[in-house]
């Protein structure tokens, strides 16, 4: 989950800067020199495979099963301009390869994707009743160069059947709805909205549709997962507090967008009672999931890096200690997800692309 939802977000902006403040053949040097899949202190990834090869790809989930992925692509070289969704079965074999398959429209924008219980659905928000073609990019210029993401009016979120026919449409509220994730037991969608004035979290009965708003705080709630045993949610969020943060998020917000710099973890009940804030480490703390236990976070971070990057994975226990850090790229980790049994984990790298600005699907034995 999510962009912030489609979040590459921070990435494109501060590694962009990195990469024009140098050659380009001097990056290229540096980056193939440090190519690897494996970095020889992430002890906690074994059996390490590279599942894409090219593109933008991002926000790969599991199925009920573990047997498949979910997730968006952009590749201008293969006429994918902006993200669509795909899924794709993991290769079991030696020599098996990830073949994606698309399950998207090929319209408009996609994010967010994940599959339904059954096996036989998956959802994902979608601009394409907006417009067949992509929408917009925001232009940082305007807003002092500042990294910023937009909230677009015509995303909704969608299922449909693996042969990307859509067999209906969960949301229809004006403004942005996306972010979507499923509850353990396949009953429950967890989703981010702007339909109220703010951005937050909703909970929606996928049968009949009733649902409810489940954070109330002003600033941005998104990118949320129930933890395995379904008792709690965990999320990303900011929370503007000074007179002048206010002011920007609330004038961004009126334009449909937001400036996601600046986040940290939270959890509450399943039903958004008892919320609290885990993380308080500054910058950007996102895409945080729970691990197998019920009790101890995953998430990715740039916290340790004033200039803004890298970002890496790093666990941490439900109240915030005993912080470790998984992950070793110098580019970009992200959007880690443990498989349904636990065993493995998959996540999404800069790592091992030639030096080029590729992020790529990579998927691992998880070692205590």
């Amino acid at each position: 989950m999510k962009p912030l939802g489609s979040l590459l977000f921070i990435l494109l902006a501060v590694v962009s800067v990195s990469f024009l403040s140098k050659s380009d053949a001097v990056v290229s040097s540096e980056r193939i020199a440090a190519d690897t899949i494996l970095y020889p202190d992430e002890q906690h990834f074994k059996n390490m495979q590279q599942l894409t090869f090219g593109g933008d790809n991002a926000e790969a989930y599991f199925s009920y099963d573990g047997k498949w992925l979910i997730f968006q692509k952009t590749y201008a070289k293969e006429g994918i301009p902006c993200d669509q969704m795909y899924v794709g079965k993991i290769p079991t074999k030696a020599g098996e390869k990830f073949v994606p398959k698309l399950v998207s429209t090929g319209k408009g924008r996609t994010t967010c994707g994940a599959f339904m219980k059954d096996g036989k659905h998956v959802i994902y928000a979608s601009t394409h009743l907006g417009a067949d073609s992509c929408p917009p990019v925001p232009d940082r210029k305007k807003y002092g160069n500042k990294y910023i993401w937009p909230l677009y009016d015509s995303y909704d979120i969608f299922m449909a059947d693996l042969n990307g026919k859509i067999v209906k449409q969960l949301t229809k509220s004006k403004g942005y709805d996306a972010e979507a994730t499923i509850s353990p037991d396949g009953k429950k969608m967890l989703y981010t909205s702007t339909k109220d004035g703010d951005i937050d979290l909703y909970v929606m009965d996928i049968k009949t549709g009733k649902e409810r708003r489940i954070t109330n705080l002003l600033g941005y709630d998104g990118g949320a997962w129930f933890s395995p045993n379904g008792k709690k949610i965990i999320w990303r969020a900011s929370r503007p507090k000074t007179e002048a943060e206010i002011k920007e998020y609330k004038e961004l917000l009126a334009e449909g967008l937001v400036a996601p710099t600046n986040m940290e973890v939270w959890i509450a009940n399943a039903d958004g009672s008892n919320p609290k804030q885990v993380s308080t480490f500054g910058q950007a703390n996102w895409a945080p999931a729970y691990m197998p236990d019920n009790k101890r976070i995953i998430f990715a971070s740039n916290h340790e890096y004033k200039r803004g990057f890298p970002f890496n994975l790093y666990t941490m226990n439900e109240d915030g200690s005993n912080l470790t850090k998984v992950s070793r790229d110098k580019g970009f980790d992200a959007f880690p997800m443990f498989s349904p049994n636990g065993k493995k984990i998959v996540f999404c790298s800069n790592r091992n692309n030639g030096g080029t600005r590729d992020t790529n699907i990579f998927i691992a034995d998880w070692v205590e």
